[in-house]
């Protein structure tokens, strides 16, 4: 084997945890330079390593620890890691990205990515210490929180360990469990329940080799200038403040989904700001590891306990459910960090649960908009698949077709991954990027509300420079997302491609520049619709909600926001010709040569690309 680029092992450490056997997968430099690591390298890995219509939750069904090329190196924010796996909630590829010492551990295990897969005989951690993997007995953990599992194991191992873990969500299997490392979370999609499925409560690393950059002094002299980029006005917003600020801002140009998307501004938005929560209950800032923005704000609940509060979970568990007061939505917040469940799907889910309990569509009639205990019981009754909690548990998808009568119109979901709090009526690039998405509903694998918020486009009525600007904003996440880079940095680059190719170049030896990364960012996007292919996407699912279709929002400032289906239609027609995809949404065979994905392993099953219009 010819030595790794800098910045890499090339190696993936396989694990089956039925048996507690390991082995090495290598991964070839063509693999590592085609995919560079995160969720680029992940999607292959799922081509790779899961078989084709296995249930997410099966014991053959993997779950994929990846890392990158950057983890380890002193440039701010790269000590990030994905997790990726098939979704229970989707049926699926998703990936989820998260922050923390666990990047930089499980990378210094000496391997660039981790794949588990069987089942434990009972409930266990896994331990990976170099080349060492073993398995210890969780008995005691099972029912706990991530958080306290993960003081619990580095009490009982020792400090050097990292951990990664589930709480009671991942292990009932709720369809939207987290894992949860350091206080920050892999969130979307259900990790945890793929994890829990396993048996397995929490993955622990220690790190015990080293990987060198190419050339150490440059990325060093990198480093300190990206530092110092990075204490300027781009971040400003999530230093001061956090994602939080998006609130107020969101609702003065209606786009902040309330009550289930029913409206797209919220009457007791000024209490819930961040502006005014900050005065009252904020006690804390703090950063991720190895991140010198520091975006993180810490909220104290009634109960005293801290929470981490970011714009998403005050959207999903404030106004989405109408509720109002700060107090619940931070007792609410924690309390889904407590149980591991994503915020996003969780409000989202109960939202929908609260218009059909309105309808009488449901007996729960102590479910109502606006109530935050009745919010704090829902969640309470997912975490514990009790109750009205066990049909929440599954989503919104498949709790709306359990429940029928024309729920699934107003089930806010795309693929089964509930929306984020953008509306896509009054935001109609993001509209799109939320339709094509591989993920489903996601803000974070498509920026396209960029375009929307930028005043040089009407974000009321979407066309092709939307097409363009949710292609482009797709490509640029899919490189940030396999570097890994934190997109709150995103604004600091003048020209993205040609800055991350530089300092991809610096760690790795490699000669990339702008025009490969292009390339590179095409095929990622394209390996993991061909996995989705694989899994049996069609074109139907590449769409929004019917309320999103045949409801209008009247907006304060006169205009009347609609998304009519054949708007929607052609935009969608129009990202398929500027991927270079068929009106079926299928890429053409000239696609696949032009970005070596045959050879690379990665088709999606040879024979469904050929066929079609």
């Amino acid at each position: 084997m010819a030595e790794p680029p800098g910045g890499y092992f090339g190696r993936a450490l396989v694990v089956d945890l039925a048996d507690g056997r390991s082995s090495v997968k290598h991964l070839e430099e063509r693999v590592l330079r085609s995919f560079i690591g995160g969720a680029g390298l992940g999607a292959w890995l799922m081509h790779e390593c899961c078989p084709a219509g296995v249930d997410p939750l099966a014991p053959e069904s993997p779950l994929i620890f990846v890392f990158s090329p950057l983890v380890g190196t002193p440039l701010t924010t790269s000590a990030k890691f994905a997790v990726v796996a098939k979704s229970p909630l989707t049926g699926r590829l998703t990936d989820a990205l998260a922050s923390s010492h666990f990047a930089i551990s499980g990378k210094l295990t000496g391997h660039d990515a981790i794949v588990v897969h069987g089942c434990c005989p009972a409930p266990s951690v896994l331990m990976i210490d170099g080349e060492s993997v073993s398995t210890i007995p969780a008995d005691d953990l099972w029912g706990l929180s991530a958080a306290e599992t993960e003081t619990r194991l580095r009490e009982r191992m020792g400090p050097a360990w990292r951990v990664a873990a589930i709480g009671p969500a991942g292990e009932r299997g709720v369809r939207y469990a987290t894992i949860s490392h350091d206080g920050r979370h892999a969130g979307r999609g259900g990790l945890g329940a793929v994890l829990g499925s396993k048996l397995c409560k929490a993955v622990m690393v220690k790190a015990s080799r080293k990987v060198a950059s190419a050339d150490p002094s440059a990325v060093l002299g990198a480093a300190r200038e990206l530092r110092q980029r990075s204490f300027g006005q781009a971040t400003a917003k999530y230093r001061e403040l956090g994602t939080m600020a998006n609130l107020l801002a969101f609702n003065a140009i209606s786009t902040l989904p309330t009550r289930n998307f029913s409206a797209a501004t919220f009457e007791d938005a000024q209490a819930l700001s961040a502006e005014q929560v900050a005065e009252l209950r904020q006690v804390a800032r703090n950063s991720c590891a190895s991140c010198s923005i520091g975006c993180e704000h810490l909220y104290r609940s009634r109960e005293g306990k801290q929470v981490r509060m970011e714009y998403e979970n005050v959207f999903a568990l404030g106004p989405l459910c109408g509720v109002g007061d700060p107090d619940f939505v931070i007792a609410a917040s924690g309390r889904c960090d407590e149980l591991g469940l994503d915020t996003i799907s969780t409000g989202g889910t109960i939202a929908w649960a609260m218009e059909c309990a309105e309808q009488g569509l449901i007996d729960a009639r102590w479910l109502r908009f606006g109530d935050g205990n009745a919010l704090l019981r829902a969640i309470e009754e997912i975490g514990a698949r009790e109750g009205l909690g066990d049909l929440l548990a599954e989503g919104s998808r498949f709790a709306s077709r359990m429940v029928g009568q024309g729920s699934e119109a107003f089930a806010a979901h795309v693929k089964g991954l509930e929306l984020p709090g953008y509306e896509p009526r009054t935001l109609q690039a993001m509209a799109l990027g939320l339709a094509v998405n591989a993920r489903g509903a996601d803000h974070n694998r498509s920026g396209a509300y960029e375009a929307d918020l930028s005043g040089e486009h009407d974000r009321l009525r979407g066309g092709e420079a939307h097409v363009r600007a949710a292609i482009e904003t797709e490509d640029r996440a899919a490189i940030m997302d396999s570097l890994i880079l934190c997109k709150f940095l995103r604004g600091v680059f003048a020209d993205p491609l040609a800055e991350w190719a530089q300092l991809l170049n610096k760690v790795t030896g490699w000669d990339a520049d702008a025009d490969e990364l292009a390339t590179t960012a095409q095929r990622i996007v394209m390996t993991k619709r061909l996995f989705n292919l694989r899994e049996g996407w069609t074109r139907e699912e590449d769409w929004l909600p019917r309320r999103f279709l045949s409801e209008s929002l009247q907006m304060d400032s006169g205009r009347e926001a609609s998304l009519p289906p054949e708007r929607l239609e052609s935009m969608i027609d129009g990202y398929y010709q500027g991927r270079g995809l068929k009106r079926n949404g299928l890429p053409t065979p000239e696609l696949l040569d032009e970005l070596d994905l045959v050879t690379l392993g990665v088709d999606g099953g040879q024979s469904p690309v050929t066929k079609g219009d």
